[in-house]
């Protein structure tokens, strides 16, 4: 039997024009090389014109007019020996322009995924493959599956650097070419493919944003740094930013993104480091054994076991004591701790989220945390901003807020037109100073929500409520000299007359509720500025604070 026009699926040829040959020859195509294993069951047949009638994929490889195959490395152990030159004669009578090379690969056992992939990647490094000049198609429909796998991890790799080929029998005629198709594993080829993932990608995201629409460009390209992270790595994850800032949200979202995906089985649990004080946070952590200390009448696990398999968040990390955060370094990277009052280790596979509203690099410096456990710590480090500095966020937070409301409440409440902009107005102006964050917004929004006629958020009910945050704000500031005498040291501040004192305390809280000094300076001088001709707001607020050895900075830097 010949070739014949059997195949449904067609292959592109690459091909390249040498225009130093007559053009008379044309297109010259490269030549296509096909790597697969002897099929020790399926290639098999008796002797006679009946196996003409019968599939056999290596030699049905040989048999589609569409498919030219140029030469043939066909894989095979000792035992298959005269089969796979019975099949390489086969395939010399129906294409006789098909070289077969045999190949002897031997496994001790065929089903030893180490093993074969091991052997396979050898005979990879050691054939000269030349994609400039030969195309190679990897046939995966022979072998056993673990052999088939590794062929597919290979060609995924690159260390095979050619195309997926599939054959498979006809249905419903006897035809013994079969059909064939090739999958190319670079996926951007695939238009459909590339678009969900895409999709997928952003879901991801959004995900961990919890669906909220965030404006902030830094805040979003650190969202989608944490769901590479979060996704490829078993590392710590440590969160930094002000008390407010979403690091439990958010520790809490990447957990559930990572159980999504089948990354976790275990639970989050979830540790304010800053309530284990004394001799209960040893026991509250890593557990105790009964009879351990005063109190101890039974065993107790302790957090670390309760997430094991699972993730441990531990908010306020810098808070622990330094006996403790030994411990919990020990048990991040041996996963084995001993609970108090124990003399044999518990174990706990557990992934660590830690949070702190403090400067840990500071609190190494000073003694008050393990430069180990820092160091640690600080592979992932993530800065996530106050919502003074997401001032552009605050809109789609006060959506995502509304909708809190509703689905904990049961009733849904909005704002008409005018009370919507002058909120917004007033959220997003260096007016408001936001020291708790998104704490701050999620109790306006609950308090507007309960207080307002028929759940329609009117203007009333909006100026009452500036003027409750403006007075909650005003008891919770700093006191003027704690910042004064931070800035400039009490012998300097001794100097200065308690009148200067308000007015420099009031202009260093709006510099640190603004953007920029231009911002700051616009605020500070927003009715004197009307009358002049022309103002530098900028170059006037610097001035003012240069009088006093201040400058931008040093006031930013220093933002309580």
């Amino acid at each position: 039997m010949k070739r014949g026009d059997t195949g449904r699926h067609h292959i592109i040829r690459s091909f390249s024009i040498d225009v130093d040959q007559d053009l008379s020859y044309g297109i010259v195509m490269k030549p296509l090389t096909v790597i697969g294993f002897l099929g020790s069951t399926l290639d098999a047949s008796k002797f006679g014109p009946s196996r003409w009638s019968k599939w056999r994929p290596t030699v049905g490889l040989a048999m589609h007019e569409d498919l030219r195959v140029d030469r043939l490395i066909l894989l095979h152990g000792t035992p298959h020996r005269r089969l796979a030159e019975y099949v390489a004669e086969d395939i010399g009578s129906v294409s006789p322009e098909t070289h077969v090379d045999l190949r002897l690969l031997d496994f001790r056992d065929p089903w030893d995924f180490e093993e074969v992939y091991g052997k396979l990647l050898d005979f990879a490094r050691a054939e000269p493959f030349d994609p400039d000049t030969e195309d190679y198609l990897i046939h995966i429909t022979t072998g056993t599956h673990v052999a088939q796998i590794c062929l597919f991890l290979l060609t995924e790799a690159r260390y095979l650097p050619g195309r997926l080929l599939q054959t498979q029998p006809e249905r419903g005629t006897p035809n013994p070419a079969g059909t064939w198709n090739t999958i190319d594993l670079d996926l951007s080829r695939y238009d459909s493919i590339a678009t969900r993932f895409a999709v997928a990608s952003a879901e991801s995201t959004s995900f961990l944003k919890s669906g909220i629409d965030t404006r902030n460009v830094a805040f979003n390209r650190m969202i989608d740094e944490i769901e590479k992270v979060a996704l490829r790595s078993k590392a710590p994850i440590l969160l930094m930013g002000p008390t407010g800032a979403g690091k439990s949200l958010l520790a809490r979202r990447i957990y559930e993104l990572k159980k999504l995906k089948h990354q976790v089985a275990g639970s989050f649990v979830e540790v304010n480091c800053a309530t284990l004080k004394g001799d209960g946070a040893m026991s509250a952590l890593f557990g105790h054994r009964k009879g351990a200390f005063t109190g101890a009448v039974a065993d107790r696990p302790g957090l670390l076991r309760a997430a094991d398999k699972g993730m441990l968040f531990l908010d306020e990390i810098g808070e622990l004591g330094l006996d403790e955060q030994a411990m919990i370094l020990r048990a991040i990277e041996d996963k084995r701790f001993l609970p108090v009052g124990a003399d044999k280790e518990a174990a706990s596979d557990f992934q660590l989220i830690a949070g702190t509203n403090r400067d840990l690099g500071e609190a190494v410096a000073s003694g008050a945390f393990r430069d180990d456990l820092y160091a640690r710590l600080n592979l992932w480090t993530f800065h996530l901003p106050g919502l003074a500095d997401r001032r552009e966020d605050i809109e789609p937070n006060l959506d995502y807020e509304l909708d809190r409301f509703a689905e904990r409440e049961g009733d849904r409440a909005s704002f008409n037109k005018e009370a919507r902009q002058r909120y917004v107005a007033f959220a997003t102006g260096p007016g408001a100073a936001w020291p708790g964050n998104f704490r701050d917004l999620a109790a306006s929004v609950t308090r507007m929500a309960t207080l307002s006629p028929k759940g329609r958020i009117d203007l009333e009910c909006v100026n009452a409520e500036i003027a409750r945050l403006q007075r909650l704000w005003s008891g919770q500031c700093d006191q003027g000299d704690d910042i004064l005498a931070r800035l400039l040291g009490r012998e300097a501040l001794e100097a200065i007359d308690p009148f200067d004192r308000v007015q420099l305390v009031e202009t260093i809280r709006v510099c640190r509720r603004s953007r920029s000094l231009s911002e700051a300076g616009r605020a500070l001088f927003t009715a004197s500025r009307a009358r002049r001709s022309s103002a530098n707001d900028a170059d006037r607020l610097r001035k003012y604070l240069a009088r006093f050895g201040l400058d931008w900075a040093s006031i930013t830097d220093d933002r309580a």
